[in-house]
């Protein structure tokens, strides 16, 4: 199948706007026609002075033909105006039609896509991949038309009056070309994908950083935290040095080629005039020093359109890129689970398709039971609870919900069954009231009210100017880490669904937060098949049973008790977790009596 060029692919997003964009080049075409009648107007002023030398009084049409050459300058503006007022109404529709697409497309698509991509990289293709199209459209195109057929328009004057004059005009233009050619080749196609890369990934990790603040308030990390995103500057910037300098040569023979047409001119009037000047070759001359710059802004124009070209096919692939992304199956009939009971069948899966983030894991959840996924970060937990919410489906294996696979559980059903809360909370800026109600659209007032209360919030709620009603993100208004995880369980316990899956729900909160977080999420916990992701250990020492991970795999599984006594990784992990608990208690201790004893000297 043939594959289609860049602009059908735009076309198609225009609809019945692309006879606009049809018009716009036609309009730039002529607009740019126009431009060059004032030459010509300018070559017969030139030619009257001449004739009439030295008596300028007999040159009795000078006037008419400024205001002639005004007057289709003026002409040619307008003309070109209406040229882009068509191309951005159409580049317009484009790009509205483009965002609507994907963001179309990437509300079926798994939750686990985000991950893929990065949020930071996926907004900047849903708005800066877009706009790239808007850019090339509204102005690059009509540009084009316009580039095309000014040398039509300047290679008839160039030859009409001298040819010879023309010809070397010519040769620089050729140069210019060729130079340029060289710059803009399927080298350049390649630059500048890497070019968008090194962007790509400069945006989504400057998002995760900014994001990743409360982790690194939590932890301490100062500079640490930030070597990923340093790493995504400098690579930028050694991307761009590299890049400037290897144009640096091209670039300057090009601005010397394009420009050096006067030297050309001179050399051929030397030349022409040895037998003496003419009239003639002098009104000619003089003629050619006037247009001729016009060939450097067309060559220049036609440089960047190139790489706008290359840019937009950049934005086109990427866009495709994700429009590629398969929805995840949806199961024609409504198969209800008979239980909540979880049972995980020998699954695997890879984000790289070379290393495994889970391999051949198997685990059975009663329902009703608590169970907790322990290991050092990176071992595959969150994977295997995206796993179970279906953000994305296994490679290999099968995971059940109530004997069902849940890839025969109808969306809706599934997330009816499940419930989230992560370390990582997000609300929308929105009042308290909608955040909350987004777990149930049909939950009265009264029922929001009392899941906030139950989530221990009521008091976020009374400092609030506008109580439920306040808008987080307005008037600056705004929630802490905890504040913003117990709002997330208030929705949580809203939906009341049957399964719970919790990612270290207490992890960003400060102390007296993390209490009323842990009051919560007990309440919330009740009669529920829960499956938590710690990284604090004292938190699931009450689990029914606990699944140990390791690279990927399920290396022990018991209650906390028997993991302890087995002295194997987890037995490890909890010294260790002990250990660095006694050193922060004592730590706080001696602070605690230093602070005493200042208190006590000052006394």
């Amino acid at each position: 199948m043939k594959k289609q060029s860049n602009l059908s692919r735009l076309m198609g997003y225009a609809g019945g706007h692309r006879i606009l964009t049809w018009l716009s080049w036609g309009l730039s075409a002529v607009s740019a026609l126009l431009a060059l009648v004032p030459f010509w107007y300018i070559w017969r002023i030139i030619h009257d002075v001449l004739e009439v030398s030295p008596d300028f009084s007999r040159a009795g049409n000078l006037i008419r033909y400024g205001w002639s050459a005004v007057l289709f300058a003026v002409i040619s503006v307008v003309v070109y105006i209406a040229a882009l007022l068509c191309s951005h109404l159409s580049a317009f529709r484009v790009a509205a039609n483009i965002r609507k697409e994907l963001l179309r497309h990437i509300a079926v698509l798994p939750l686990g896509i985000t991950e893929k991509f990065g949020s930071g990289n996926l907004r900047r293709i849903v708005n800066t991949s877009s706009a790239a199209t808007e850019t090339y459209l509204a102005h690059r195109l009509p540009d084009k038309a316009g580039a095309i057929a000014t040398p039509i328009g300047l290679l008839f004057l160039l030859l009409v009056f001298d040819w010879r004059l023309g010809l070397l005009s010519l040769v620089p233009v050729v140069l210019g070309f060729l130079i340029m050619m060289k710059m803009t080749g399927s080298r350049m196609e390649q630059k500048m994908k890497e070019y968008q890369n090194a962007l790509s990934d400069m945006s989504n990790e400057a998002v995760e950083y900014v994001r990743g603040i409360p982790v690194v308030k939590t932890f301490g990390q100062t500079i640490f935290s930030f070597k990923r995103f340093k790493g995504a500057i400098d690579n930028y910037e050694k991307w761009v040095i590299e890049y400037t300098k290897a144009l640096r040569l091209p670039m300057m023979f090009y601005t010397t080629a394009v420009n050096g047409v006067f030297a050309f001119l001179i050399a051929g009037g030397i030349i022409f005039t040895r037998n003496g000047v003419t009239d003639k070759l002098l009104l000619n001359l003089i003629f050619y020093i006037v247009i001729t710059p016009v060939i450097g802004t067309t060559l220049t124009k036609i440089m960047f359109m190139s790489e706008d070209s290359m840019i937009v096919g950049d934005a086109i692939n990427r866009i495709d890129e994700v429009l590629r992304e398969k929805p995840l199956s949806e199961s024609p009939v409504n198969h209800v689970p008979a239980d909540n009971s979880i049972t995980v069948e020998q699954v695997s899966y890879s984000y790289d398709g070379k290393k495994n983030a889970l391999n051949n894991v198997s685990m059975s959840i009663k329902a009703g039971q608590t169970v907790a996924l322990a290991g050092v970060s990176g071992s595959g937990k969150t994977t295997l609870a995206n796993l179970i919410t279906r953000f994305f489906d296994p490679q290999k294996g099968r995971i059940l919900i109530g004997g069902i696979d849940i890839r025969d559980i109808p969306k809706e059903t599934l997330m009816n069954k499940v419930s989230f809360v992560f370390q990582d909370s997000r609300l929308i800026k929105t009042s308290i009231l909608e955040n909350v109600r987004m777990a149930r659209p049909d939950a009265s007032r009264e029922e929001v009210a009392r899941a906030l209360e139950t989530a221990q919030c009521m008091d976020i709620i009374e400092k609030l100017p506008e109580g439920i009603d306040t808008v987080i993100g307005a008037d600056g208004v705004y929630l802490s880490g905890g504040e913003q995880q117990r709002i997330t369980i208030a929705r949580a316990i809203l939906k009341n669904a049957p399964i719970l899956i919790l990612d270290e729900a207490t992890a960003f909160a400060d102390p007296d937060n993390e209490v009323r977080v842990q009051q919560a999420l007990s309440v919330l916990s009740k009669g529920k098949t829960v499956i938590m992701i710690a990284h604090r250990l004292s938190s699931i020492t009450g689990a029914d049973c606990i699944y140990v991970l390791k690279d990927g795999e399920i290396a022990e599984s018991g209650t906390h008790k028997e993991l302890t006594e087995r002295n194997g990784i987890f037995s490890h992990m909890w010294k260790e977790y002990s250990q660095a608990a006694e050193w922060k208690i004592l730590n706080e201790n001696k602070n605690s009596e230093n602070v005493n004893k200042d208190s006590e000297v000052e006394a």
